[in-house]
Order: structure tokens, then sequence, then C-alpha cells
């Protein structure tokens, strides 16, 4: 008897359940992140007990890899389709295209979920190399949109790729507000501000200096904790960045930092409040500038990227918030939304005199809340780059459009 049809139904049902156990893990990761994801919340969501998850996944690290593999996976078959495209706009807009569609599909729960990646730094060795490798080739790749390979763009080229990778990331923050039926139309509103930006024909890219360089809290006892524990939470994950680090870090004891901080959300919720101020102060700032909204709005983006290129400015990552309680993680979101409605503003202000190009004002300002948050991030993509050189790479690029000269 041939065994072929019954090996090969076998497989069938082993990979269609091991697909379903990824995708019920990759919304509890969501929600939840790697700390808050168990294998017998899993398991209990696809109708298992944990023992019967345990045969495809062992330990929870190696199934929350897997949840980031299959996003990866996801992605580069976007990636690989918009390469089809013959110019670097076709292929930009056709990967956009290809995004919201898998997003559109996913509301409907007619494909899996795309996980946010933003806890991959939650996971240990050799999860977290080998996660980190794929998800890196993933950025080369995504990279050939926006560049023709010459070397000595290699550093310009890296920092829009990763401005244009954060665009989508930070779409699933924002995306729910809107139906899906709305997303063709987000598609364009979105793809005509990544390709052309803000800026109306003929205006010029010339930043004001913002006095926001110097710490705006003084520095020594709890404000001294917020600097270094958004550094390590930025670099490591907030399950990295534990107690013990942080307090090395300061060169303290474990006690010093339970004197400064009830707890360690208590601490990351602090880091949040600092962020939120320091962003809250830029703009304000640059609303006072003499001149139109094109140069409040640019000063205000070029200052925050800047800023974040400091010793002490660095801006916490709402990567974060993954790991915080639900109440929390919506205090967050809320404050986070009050300063992109500000930036909504200045744009819609903008759009009225004429300094600013007409776009979707609410899309735009999410454009630059996504950037900004990610230059935390930038010298880890873009080895060596200076303040002037972020500002010109990766701010210039957000606001003057990605194929901007």
């Amino acid at each position: 008897m041939d065994a072929s049809p019954i090996v090969t139904a076998s497989t069938q049902r082993y990979a269609k359940k091991r697909d379903a156990i990824v995708a019920a893990a990759t919304h509890i990761l969501n929600q939840r992140g790697v700390k808050g994801m168990t294998l017998a919340d899993v398991a209990a969501s696809v109708g298992l007990i944990t023992t019967s998850v345990t045969y495809y996944f062992k330990k929870k690290e190696d199934l929350a890899a897997a949840c980031f593999f299959a996003g990866i996976a996801q992605f580069d078959a976007m990636i690989d389709d918009a390469l089809l495209a013959t110019t670097p706009e076709a292929r930009l807009r056709r990967f956009l295209h290809r995004y919201l569609e898998a997003k559109a599909a996913i509301r409907l729960d007619e494909r899996p979920p795309i996980p946010s990646f933003a806890d991959v730094r939650a996971l240990n060795a050799p999860h977290l190399q080998q996660v980190s490798a794929a998800y890196g080739d993933m950025f080369r790749k995504l990279r050939q949109l926006v560049w023709d390979g010459d070397s000595a763009g290699r550093k310009a080229a890296n920092a829009k790729t990763h401005m244009l990778l954060e665009q989508v990331l930070w779409s699933a923050i924002w995306l729910p507000r809107y139906e899906v039926e709305d997303y063709p139309r987000i598609r364009d509103r979105l793809g005509d501000i990544l390709v052309h930006g803000l800026a109306p024909d003929g205006a010029r890219w010339a930043p004001q200096p913002l006095p926001v360089s110097a710490e705006p809290f003084e520095v020594g006892g709890r404000d001294t904790f917020l600097v270094a524990a958004t550094r390590l939470i930025n670099s490591r994950g907030y399950r990295g960045a534990s107690v013990e680090k942080i307090s090395a870090e300061l060169n303290v004891t474990k006690g010093s930092f339970y004197h400064h901080n009830e707890a360690k959300d208590d601490l990351v919720m602090a880091c949040f409040e600092r962020t939120f101020e320091v962003v809250r102060r830029v703009q304000s700032a640059a609303m006072r500038i003499q001149g139109d909204q094109w140069a409040r709005l640019s000063s205000a983006a070029a200052g925050i990227v800047e800023y974040q290129m400091t010793e002490a400015g660095q801006l916490l990552r709402t990567s974060a918030m993954s790991a915080l309680p639900t109440g929390m993680r919506n205090q967050v979101v809320e404050h986070s939304n009050r300063l992109s409605d500000r930036f909504s503003a200045m744009i819609s202000d903008g759009i009225a005199e004429g300094s600013i190009r007409p776009v979707d004002a609410v899309i735009a300002a999410q454009t630059i809340n996504a950037t900004l948050n990610a230059a935390a991030d930038l010298d880890a993509w873009v080895r060596g780059i200076g303040p002037a050189e972020a500002v010109d790479f990766y701010a210039r690029p957000m606001l003057m459009g990605v194929f901007c000269d």
C-alpha cells in the first residue's frame, strides 16, 4: 500500500494546527508581549491543553520566535512583490498596497496577524540572535525599495529604510481607528505623504535651532534613573532592563532604586511621562517661532531627532508599552495621541496658510510621530550617525519626501 497520502494528510494536519497555534500566540503576543504570553493561554485560545502545545513548541520562547519568524515571512512576501515594480516610487506604493491589503485581511480574520516586533529584545539567546538576523535580512531587502546600491549613499538609505519600516509598524497603533473599507484611501494618502512629503513646491529645508538641547529635568535623584532606564529599555527591551541592570548602570544598590521608584512599571510610566514632556516642550518652543507652520513643524521634527542623538536625550520607544498592564498602556496611547493631535493642528494650520501641502493632517501627524519615536533606534541601523546627519538623512526625508534630493 502506498503510504504517501496518509503521510501527506498527517503532515498537513500538523502544519495547519501549528499555524493556528502561531496565529493565536501572535494575538496574545501583540497584547501582552513575550513576558505576558503563556503556553496555557495560547492552548486555551485554540481549544488545546498546554501539553498539546508543547508537542509543537517545547518552550514559550520557541513559540514566540515562531511568531516573529512568521511575521518576517509575511513582510518578505510583500517586499518581494513590491520589487517587481519598475521604479522606486512604484515599488514603495506597491509595498504599501500589499501591506494595507494584508492589514485589511487580518481585521477580517482572513489571514494570520503580524507581530508588532516591539518585544523581540525580550527573547533570550539563541532565539534573540536568530530572529534579529532574520529581521536584519528583511530590513536589507526592504532597503532595495529606496536605494540603488550606491555605497556612498548607504547611511542615507539605511535611515530612510528605518523610517519607512517604522511607518508601517506604527500604523498598527492608529489603523484601528478606521473602517476596513477606508484602507485603500489611507494607502493612497499615506503613499502621497511618504513620496512627496509635506513641503509645497519651492519650500526650503532650513529648520531653526530650538532651546531644547539641555535635559529639561534636573540631573540627579530620580531623574537620573529615568535617563538610565530609558536608555536600557530601548536597547534591551522591557524584560532585559532589569532592576539589577538599571542599578548597576548607575552604580547604586537595588535599595536605592526602590527608594526612588516603587516598582518597575511605575519607572517605565515615569520614563514615558518624561518623553512626552520633552516632545511637548519642543512643540511649544516651535510654536513660538516667528514664521510659518512649515518652519515650525520642520524645526520641531529636527529638534527632537537631534535631541535624541545626545547622551541624555534618548526618548522612550513606545514598544516598551507592550509589557505594561492594560490600564497603563492605554494611558500611554492616549498621551501619545494628544501630542499627535498637536502636530495635526500645526499641519492643518499650515495647509490653510499655504505653507504645507494639502495632505491628510491626521495621517501626516502619525507619520511624524512614528519617525520621531523611532529616532531612538537610529544609531543601531545607521552606525556612527551624528546629530546633523540624523536630521538630514532621517527627519528631512520624512517631511520633504523619501526620494527628495
